[in-house]
């Protein structure tokens, strides 16, 4: 089977794929909800963590009470999926925040998550006004919805439309800013997330990564990590790769991974310290897991560090 490997130091082992982290390991992160509520206190503008573009979830968002309406309705409903999708290709695409005005002339704002050089997840803001709306402005809006909207929908659109948020240009900015900040910290809270001991873990399998976090700098074999929890290989694979989706010599690599992200962190440290202290073999071996993991190299993640804001 997949999970019931011999796992030797990794330092010139060969590395199997490792499971991806997904939007749902995302989603369960309890720091989503209250970035969310702190976001809209502070900008006065919603939020959502969505899926990435193509896979059918996460659409119609409606993050502003005006486009939830029109997203329910016949004309608006294709419109702003089709907005939605295109913010979230062009971020991804382009690896930092973008923004876009849709077709009521509001702007639309999606910063990409990218974990290990993959898009994860898309958090879509925005959804607001640059300037102040005119009566001209919603009538234009109201054509390309159709005449055949019921009287009482008009007199909701019209409410929700003139008191959708109008940002400054200062605000605005600065709302971009903190999306592009929070998705770098949420991709970063998601790979710690991943190798972090669990209150439902089950024993063995807790004792398991406290051995490997304990032992992380040495050559981590399996036979010594299921002599340290005292149950048979066979259970012990079963259960580690079932409760935390990795095999062990996966969940070894990745927690090399961050105490090298973590050691990166200090300028005054060569990427030779970096390389041993974290239990590589070789900075050749490390160059390689590492870009596997972050998706890119780890001279170009210390120099981003050094620039967190920039996109």
């Amino acid at each position: 089977m997949k999970w019931f490997l011999l796992v030797r130091g990794l330092g010139g082992s060969t590395m199997r794929a490792v499971r991806p982290l997904a939007f749902e390991d995302l989603r369960r992160l309890p720091v989503i909800d209250f970035y969310e509520s702190a976001f809209r206190k502070a900008t006065g503008v919603s939020l959502k963590i969505v899926p990435p573009e193509g896979n059918g979830a996460g659409r119609n968002s409606g993050i502003n009470p005006f486009c939830s309406l029109v997203a329910a309705t016949p004309g608006g409903c294709a419109a702003c999926v089709e907005t939605e999708a295109r913010a979230q290709r062009m971020a991804a695409r382009k690896g930092g925040t973008e923004q876009l005005y849709c077709y009521a002339g509001l702007t639309v704002v999606a910063a990409p998550v990218m974990v290990e050089g993959r898009h994860v997840a898309t958090l879509l803001s925005g959804q607001v006004f640059r300037r102040e709306p005119t009566e001209r402005d919603f009538g234009i809006v109201m054509k390309m919805l159709g005449n055949e909207l019921a009287a009482d929908l008009v007199r909701k659109l019209r409410k929700a439309y003139f008191e959708t948020p109008v940002l400054t240009v200062e605000r605005f900015k600065a709302a971009v800013q903190l999306l592009g900040v929070f998705a770098q910290y949420l991709a970063e809270t998601a790979a710690r997330q991943a190798v972090a001991c669990a209150k439902t873990d089950p024993a063995p399998v807790a004792s398991a990564k406290q051995f490997v976090h304990a032992h992380v700098e040495e050559s981590i074999g399996l036979d010594q990590v299921v002599e340290h929890v005292h149950v048979s290989r066979f259970y012990f694979c079963k259960l580690f790769k079932k409760a935390t989706g990795m095999t062990l010599t996966e969940y070894v690599a990745r927690v090399r991974v961050e105490k090298a992200k973590a050691l990166l962190s200090d300028p005054s440290r060569r990427i030779s310290e970096v390389v041993f202290a974290a239990g590589f073999g070789s900075i050749p071996h490390f160059n390689t897991v590492f870009k596997r993991h972050v998706g890119i190299p780890p001279t170009e993640y210390r120099a981003a560090l050094r620039s967190p804001t920039a996109s």
